[in-house]
């Protein structure tokens, strides 16, 4: 069975498919970080890697070439934003700019602030002078979207975020590492702890384990025949305290 397909449909899609990665692309190079879905992250992050490889050359045609890509918006604005809290007006990838270099009329919208080419350029560029590639990273946060359940992830750039992952579930080869290396550390400290003791001079120091002696509960408890049998029957030893003082005299 053949489907015919409609090309302005196609051509809907596909707009709307550039729109998706320009804004995600917007997101990340503003923040250094943004928490998307797996497959959005795997779509725009050779796009964004495109973007910078473009930017690292630093000239005019390199400027035209990413805004043909980019809407080219004002960012940073939400750090004159009253609706944001304070605790997010940070960056550890960015150096933000002044509140003083943004502008807004009296209606509250921007008139004045930083633009994205210009911030590509200037900072995102700078940020992978010395890098061929790579550029930016996904983390698992081994979290679900609600509704479809699909997998969210952190699309990063690299070099200034911390650690080697985020959030997420416990790595099973990243236990198993560490208990490895507990168990070195235990062995060399072992180790160490024999060569600090003082050998007399011509004999060899062997270290023998002796065994611990286990504690053995001893009552004394005046028994019936009838009684001493079903202490027996249950698997209880019954000695007779006239053969215990006998042993006694004996090792004396």
């Amino acid at each position: 069975m053949r489907h015919r397909i409609n090309g302005k449909q196609l051509c809907r899609d596909s707009d709307h498919r550039k729109a998706m990665l320009r804004n995600l692309a917007a997101g990340l190079f503003e923040h250094g970080e943004i928490k998307t879905t797996l497959p959005k992250a795997k779509a725009v992050q050779p796009f964004v890697e495109k973007i910078i490889t473009i930017a690292k050359k630093g000239t005019f045609s390199a400027r035209r070439q990413i805004e043909s890509k980019l809407y080219d918006r004002h960012i940073f604005t939400w750090l004159t934003d009253s609706n944001t809290p304070d605790q997010r007006k940070d960056s550890d990838y960015f150096d933000l700019p002044d509140e003083s270099e943004i502008e807004r009329n009296r209606y509250g919208d921007v008139r004045k602030a930083p633009r994205l080419v210009q911030h590509v350029m200037t900072q995102v560029a700078t940020m992978f002078a010395d890098r061929d590639g790579g550029y930016t990273r996904i983390v698992k946060l081994g979290e679900h979207r609600l509704g479809d359940g699909t997998d969210l992830v952190l699309l990063q750039l690299v070099g200034r975020e911390e650690g080697p992952e985020i959030g997420g579930g416990y790595s099973r080869r990243r236990e198993q590492a560490d208990k490895r290396t507990a168990f070195a550390a235990r062995l060399r400290k072992g180790s160490a702890d024999d060569s600090d003791a003082v050998v007399p001079e011509g004999e060899t120091a062997t270290a023998v384990a002796e065994p611990e002696a286990e504690a053995i509960e001893v009552q004394e408890v005046e028994m019936t025949e009838d009684q001493i049998e079903q202490a027996v029957s249950e698997g209880a030893e019954v000695v007779e305290v006239e053969e215990v003082e006998e042993a006694d005299k004996k090792e004396e």
